[in-house]
């Protein structure tokens, strides 16, 4: 009989080469199954029983800085857990029996086109960093990417074509789109770098030196700051724009199914969160056909 400590890593070794999952999801996963059996001190894949999972779950549910969400992820890595251990013929609980906590809808607020057009103008002159931002920050709304994707561009990929291929969660690839304004802006940025660098873009010294690949952290800040400096009292994320560019198409008449496609949703039900933010619509049918007869 296998430890449990030793199922965890098989499974672990299973999602990272069979699954190809990002060595970021491993390592939640981890994080995950590893806090579950040492809260239940589980020992061997017979001590899985339904009584441990749920006595765990009692006990993230109390924990009171601990997010639905988060309890939700714990339940996803156990039940996936389980479902590998019964692919591999071990005795387990069978996953459907445990049940999913229930999650209250997200919702997305999103700044106004206003301020959207003042965020996008931000970075301004014609020194590399300027360039570079705004190059940036088009480039987001243009594509949709996710902040990892943006920082592992290549710089030699063929911009002038409008369109790049990208690699998102799970190693899938897709296709996005670079509008006019972004290519613009990537060209200007570009005829300005100095150095031979294969990534796209860089991080630079206070005296505009390329250093290396920009961390996702400073592209964090590079927006945070841009959204002061353009007045805007709402947080702006990466992610932020990632739901502008979203909204946007939504609003402007494209279907959810090829939403899904532009950002790299495995699934459609991630992108029908965005749904409350399109049905603008909705209040003046309510107000055109509603209660006519009480009138």
């Amino acid at each position: 009989m296998a430890s449990i400590k030793q199922l965890i890593k098989d499974y672990l070794d299973y999602l990272e080469i069979e699954k190809n999952r990002s060595p970021k999801t491993r390592e939640n996963y981890e994080r995950y199954l590893r806090s579950f059996i040492d809260h239940q001190k589980i020992k061997d894949n017979k001590d899985l029983t339904l009584d441990k999972i749920n006595n765990f779950r009692m006990a993230i549910a109390r924990e009171k800085n601990l997010k639905k969400i988060t309890q939700a992820y714990y339940v996803i890595a156990i039940r996936n857990f389980l479902k590998y251990l019964i692919k591999k013929d071990y005795h387990a609980v069978a996953p459907d029996k445990v049940e999913l906590p229930k999650i209250p809808q997200r919702q997305i607020e999103i700044i106004d086109v206003a301020d959207l057009e003042r965020l996008l103008a931000a970075p301004s002159g014609s020194e590399l960093r300027g360039l570079r931002d705004k190059a940036i920050l088009e480039l987001l709304f243009s594509t949709g990417l996710r902040l990892s994707e943006l920082c592992g561009l290549n710089r030699y990929l063929n911009f002038e074509r409008g369109e790049l291929t990208v690699r998102g969660k799970g190693e899938k690839l897709r296709l996005v789109f670079v509008s006019d304004t972004a290519n613009k802006a990537l060209k200007e940025y570009l005829d300005k770098r100095p150095d031979a660098h294969e990534h796209l873009f860089v991080s630079l010294t206070k005296n505009g030196k390329v250093i290396g690949k920009i961390t996702p952290r400073s592209v964090q800040r590079l927006v945070s700051y841009y959204a002061r400096k353009a007045g805007i009292t709402e947080r702006i994320t990466p992610h932020g724009l990632r739901h502008l560019f979203a909204t946007d198409l939504l609003m402007n008449g494209a279907d959810l199914r090829s939403v899904q496609e532009l950002l790299g949703h495995a699934n459609v039900s991630t992108t029908q969160v965005y749904t409350h933010l399109t049905n603008k619509h909705l209040k003046e049918v309510h107000e055109a056909f509603h209660g006519k007869q009480r009138d």
